[in-house]
């Protein structure tokens, strides 16, 4: 692997399990009255952009990260309107 991918892959592994304590803890406490709908929202239509761009533009890292990225960041927008 070349070492600009392994960059790319080491950045989008970093910034995807950035999500999953915030994942964790929204399911295991029923609770999402901290989490802000506006930014999850913002983020997760962000997510899809990358991810829109990395699939135009062949790019894997991007592709993974985001597509991982994306159902964790919706896991926690599906906390925010069940448990609220």
């Amino acid at each position: 692997m070349d070492p600009i991918t392994l960059i790319g892959m080491s950045a989008g592994t970093l910034t995807t399990l950035a999500f999953l304590p915030q994942v964790l803890r929204a399911w295991r406490t029923r609770s999402t009255a901290d989490v802000s709908l506006l930014m999850f929202l913002a983020m997760c239509l962000g997510i899809v952009l990358w991810l829109i761009y990395g699939l135009l533009a062949g790019d894997l890292p991007l592709i993974i990260a985001n597509s991982v990225t994306l159902v964790l960041a919706g896991a926690v927008l599906v906390a925010k309107f069940r448990f609220g």
